[in-house]
């Protein structure tokens, strides 16, 4: 399958597991890391320093909600509200367990809501499981131009 894994994740401990949990499983596609809400949200409209990006739109993101600059529910909503990303599956991949962001989560359109285990294990297990399910299982949506 095209297309880029786009995790936007400020953590480098939640980084580097991710990463490390999705090459173990092979997955052949590239994976682009951001750091910040802003970031990602430059790469998903092809503006500022991704003004140029020639690649895809991602097959799935990989959202924390909980980042500097723009937090993730806002890049959320900027997704869903947008004709080119409002079918861009999106996994909120966070440390959150309030209820709030969860019902949040959900309204402004996630795909799935996915907590963060706290052992490492089953943090990694969480991942594969994503990983295998949104690049070999889901079919995703034409991109919208």
């Amino acid at each position: 399958m095209d297309g880029d894994i786009l995790i936007v994740e400020d953590n480098p401990d939640d980084e580097a597991l991710v990463l490390r949990t999705l090459n173990k499983i092979n997955v052949k596609n590239g994976i682009r890391v951001v750091r910040d809400g802003a970031e990602a949200l430059e790469y998903l409209f092809r503006t500022g320093q991704y003004a140029d990006r020639q690649s895809p739109r991602p097959i799935v993101v990989l959202l924390d909600i909980k980042l500097p600059k723009v937090d993730g529910l806002e890049v959320l909503r900027r997704v869903r509200a947008d004709k080119r990303t409002k079918t861009l599956p999106v996994v909120i991949l966070t440390s959150s367990d309030e209820q709030e962001d969860k019902v949040r989560g959900y309204d402004l359109g996630c795909n799935s809501y996915v907590r963060k285990p706290v052992k490492f294990d089953e943090f990694a297990e969480a991942v594969k499981s994503l990983g295998l399910y949104w690049l070999l299982l889901n079919e995703p949506p034409p991109e919208t131009r």
